[in-house]
C-alpha cells in the first residue's frame, strides 16, 4: 500500500514538473506515437493517447490465448496437430497434421515466435476447435471487465469483430505478468522445441526486438497485420520501477518504445532523487 501511495505522489510530481512545456499535453507527450497508446509506471497510468479507442490488435491477441491455455491445461499435455491448424496462414512453424507436441512447447512457439499454427493447435486442444476456444476467450474477457474487447480468432487475424483497446490490453497484461510461466517465456530471446518423438526440431526467435537489447526488458508481445499495423506490448523492470507500454498501430514501434520507456524511467529516477 505504501509503495503505491509513494508512486502516486511521484506521478503527480511528474505531471506538475512537465507543466512548463505548454506546447505538449502532459498526459499525452507522444501524440504521434501510434493510433493509441498507454504507458503505466507500477500499475498507474502516466501517459496515454486515445487509450479506449477500439482497434485491431493482431498477435497481441495471443496474450489472451496464452491465459486461456494456462488456465485449462497442464504443461506436459500432448497436443495432436489438426488439419486446420496445419493449414494456418501468416507466421507459422510449418507444423504437419498428426504431429504431436507438448502444450508448453506450443505455448512457447505462440508467444515467442508468434506461430499461428501453434496457436491454432492449442485452441483446438482446449476448445475442441477454434470457435469453441474463442467462446472461452470472450467469456474470460467479460469476466475480467474488458468491456471494449472482442475476439473472433485465437491468432489475431483481422476481422471487424476482433478488436481491443490499449486500456484493456494493459489490464490483461498485468494479469498475465503475475503468471511465472508467461513472464518466463516472453523474456526468452530464442529457444528450440521438438515434436514428442523428437523427429523434428523448431528454432524459435523472439519477435520482440527489445528483448536482450533494452535494459530490464522482460516482454511481452508483438503484433502486425495490414489492418492493425505494427503493435507492441513492452514491459521493463529496473529496481523497483515497472514500466508497461501498449502501442497500437505504431509505425516506428521500436524507436518510439525505447524513447518512451527511457523517458519514463528517467523522470521517475529524477523525482526519486529529489526526495
Amino acid at each position: 500500500m505504501m509503495r503505491y501511495l509513494f508512486i502516486s505522489l511521484i506521478l503527480i510530481c511528474l505531471s506538475l514538473a512537465s507543466g512548463s512545456a505548454s506546447s505538449v499535453d502532459i498526459n499525452d507527450p507522444f501524440p504521434k506515437a501510434g493510433a493509441s497508446y498507454l504507458l503505466q509506471v507500477n500499475g498507474r497510468t502516466l501517459w496515454s493517447h486515445k487509450p479506449d479507442r477500439r482497434l485491431p490488435m493482431a498477435s497481441i491477441t495471443k496474450i489472451m490465448t496464452a491465459l486461456i491455455v494456462l488456465e485449462n491445461t497442464k504443461p506436459d499435455e500432448i497436443v495432436t496437430i489438426s488439419d486446420t491448424a496445419a493449414k494456418e496462414t501468416g507466421t507459422r512453424l510449418g507444423l504437419k497434421a498428426g504431429e504431436r507436441l507438448y502444450v508448453k512447447d506450443l505455448l512457447s512457439a505462440a508467444l515467442i515466435h508468434s506461430a499461428n499454427d501453434a496457436c491454432h493447435a492449442l485452441a483446438d486442444h482446449v476448445g475442441g476447435n477454434e470457435p469453441g476456444f474463442v467462446e472461452l476467450m470472450n467469456k474470460r474477457a467479460r469476466a475480467l471487465g474488458l468491456t471494449n474487447t472482442h475476439f473472433q480468432n485465437a491468432s489475431g487475424h483481422d476481422h471487424e469483430k476482433h478488436y481491443s483497446t490499449a486500456s484493456d490490453i494493459a489490464l490483461l497484461t498485468i494479469i498475465e505478468l503475475n503468471n511465472p510461466t508467461i513472464i518466463g517465456t516472453v523474456s526468452i530471446p530464442s529457444m528450440k522445441i521438438k515434436t514428442v518423438n523428437g523427429n523434428r526440431t523448431f528454432n524459435l526467435k523472439n519477435k520482440n526486438e527489445i528483448i536482450g537489447r533494452y535494459e530490464g526488458a522482460q516482454g511481452v508481445k508483438t503484433g502486425y497485420t495490414s489492418k492493425a499495423g505494427k503493435c507492441l506490448v513492452a514491459f521493463a523492470k529496473r529496481d523497483k520501477t515497472d514500466v508497461l507500454l501498449v502501442l497500437l498501430n505504431a509505425p516506428n514501434r521500436w524507436l518510439i518504445a525505447v524513447e518512451m520507456m527511457d523517458r519514463a524511467f528517467a523522470e521517475v529516477a529524477k523525482t526519486l532523487a529529489k526526495q
